[in-house]
């Protein structure tokens, strides 16, 4: 038996080498995958710090005090504006994926994009000279992340020939990346943001994006043929899908049913920049002292430097594969790892001399992404076991996950007076809810992309990814306007009365979503 998975996996080591040769990548591997996987990982993992670097401040800055270097809007608006652009990041990349297919190719695509992200950051550096600044520097960021994001995602598809057993572990790897770029984006750009000044957090964001485009610019010869030009490899023959007519129609019926479903959960889940963002600012008992002040220090320094430590030695890795060939690419990496790890221990420095500890209010934010890192492997694991339910199962699961967290929330706000636009709840609620907001997540966003590429009939896979995303972004949006309501329910009633909202949303969906589970599965026809 040994010796016949030996046989197996030397086959498909073969394809793949085949696979590269034929493509002109580079045929240097790194932990058994091309090198090529790495600098995608590195690329992406910059542009999430800047995206999410920029995100977690995004509604502080808004509301802050004018004295504080904020613009002081109004809760409602600054969350109306955050659902706009969150919404609207979401529909870019439909527009940007068919701009590579047609016009640049995947690799023009992916530095345009991170060209343009990085003046966007640039600009939103700029709103101290005019307010004008700040929304061009939005618009940017939207239009950037369009051409960005779904052309480096399939970059590293196409690494792999498309029965590689070592596509699956390839994009764990790069959404390894995006999770290790949110979590210090997340905790740089907030520390910066709320301790230093807005416009150095908003700066901080487009340097690193800045470094992630050079880096993969000087890098991209790596890939061979890969994305230098338009792919037509797909519409040279006419794929007829051989299922019948009727199958096909019920998958994808159970597509757009999961995707109506995900409005819900992005609705509730994306709640997190918005009004748990509001309720770490206002409602959160930050200022720690003695044990508490000690605990938090030494857990934040943890959390600060093992992540970084372990990317770096990543980076080590990599290095010592492809600095022969392009220095340029390691040396801006390098630099760029320098500049964080500098901030890194600047901030931890910081903290440990300073004599009140105050917890930033974007900090909560890093413990999605700490807890997916956490998390994602038990998931892997837990779905190839006996114990793994049916897609739509697992969307109800995600659904009352997530509305479990917000009841924390509820509970954690009762004792809140109605009304009240302050108070001093303990952090562990906000820890709570995030935990299992990220176990709903991990039960429905990978799920859901799986679901799409395994249901879609060929010629549809592109229309139905466009469904998920159109469905992502009303969610989203409606998590901006709904979010903006925690004034107006908490006058009236009371902030624990906003949370059960977002508690009783999800847990209804998720019912019915149990309740339809045969159903779809029969629509599904053998795609377990």
């Amino acid at each position: 038996m040994q010796a016949t998975n030996e046989t197996i996996s030397i086959d498909h080591d073969k394809e793949l080498d085949l696979h590269l040769e034929r493509q002109g990548v580079s045929d240097e591997k790194l932990i058994n995958h091309p090198v090529g996987l790495f600098l995608l990982f590195f690329t992406e993992m910059w542009e999430r710090f800047s995206y999410y670097g920029m995100r977690a401040l995004l509604v502080l800055f808004l509301v802050s005090e004018i004295s504080k270097g904020g613009w002081h809007w109004t809760r409602p608006e600054a969350l109306s504006l955050y659902g706009w652009y969150t919404g609207l990041v979401y529909l870019t990349p439909i527009v940007g994926g068919l701009i590579a297919d047609k016009l640049t190719g995947y690799r023009k695509a992916i530095i345009l994009g991170a060209l343009i992200m990085t003046l966007g950051h640039a600009s939103m550096a700029m709103e101290g000279f005019s307010a004008n600044f700040f929304y061009l520097g939005l618009i940017l960021m939207m239009v950037g992340n369009g051409l960005f994001k779904p052309n480096i995602s399939s970059m590293v598809g196409k690494l792999y020939p498309l029965t590689s057993d070592k596509k699956h572990a390839a994009y764990t790897i790069f959404y390894m990346g995006i999770n290790s770029g949110a979590f210090l984006g997340i905790l740089m750009c907030g520390y910066v943001g709320e301790k230093v000044g807005w416009h150095w957090g908003f700066g901080l964001a487009g340097i690193f994006m800045f470094f992630g485009m050079l880096q993969f610019y000087f890098g991209q010869k790596i890939f061979g043929t890969i994305g230098a030009k338009i792919d037509n490899t797909n519409k040279k023959v006419e794929v007829v899908d051989e299922i019948p007519k009727k199958v096909a129609n019920q998958r994808l019926l159970v597509i757009f049913i999961l995707s109506i479903f995900t409005v819900f959960f992005w609705m509730v889940f994306e709640q997190a920049g918005g009004s748990m963002t509001i309720f770490a600012k206002d409602y959160t008992l930050r200022n720690l002292d003695g044990n508490a002040s000690s605990i938090f220090k030494w857990a934040d320094a943890a959390l600060t430097i093992f992540p970084l430590l372990a990317v770096s030695i990543v980076l080590f890795g990599l290095a010592k594969k492809i600095f022969a060939k392009y220095p340029a690419t390691v040396i801006f990496t390098a630099i760029s790892f320098v500049i964080i790890w500098g901030l890194a221990i600047w901030k931890v420095q910081k903290e440990f001399n300073s004599v009140n500890t105050e917890v930033p209010a974007s900090w909560f934010g890093i413990l999605n992404s700490f807890f997916i890192v956490s998390l994602a492997p038990f998931f892997s694991k837990l779905w190839e076991t006996k114990f793994n339910p049916s897609g739509p199962v697992k969307f109800g699961l995600g659904l009352i996950f997530v509305g479990l967290g917000f009841a924390g929330l509820a509970y954690g706000g009762s004792d809140i007076p109605r009304g009240a636009t302050v108070a001093q709840v303990s952090m562990f609620w906000l820890v709570f809810a995030y935990f299992f907001h990220t176990v709903g997540e991990l039960c429905v966003s990978p799920v859901g992309l799986s679901y799409v590429s395994q249901l879609s009939p060929v010629k549809y896979v592109g229309l139905m990814f466009g469904v998920w995303f159109t469905c992502t972004a009303i969610g989203n949006y409606l998590a901006g306007a709904t979010g903006g309501l925690i004034d107006k329910i908490s006058s009236t009633y009371s902030i624990s009365t906003f949370f059960l909202i977002f508690t009783i949303i999800p847990v209804v969906a998720g019912l019915i979503m149990f309740a339809l589970s045969p159903l779809l599965r029969k629509w599904m026809h053998g795609v377990h």
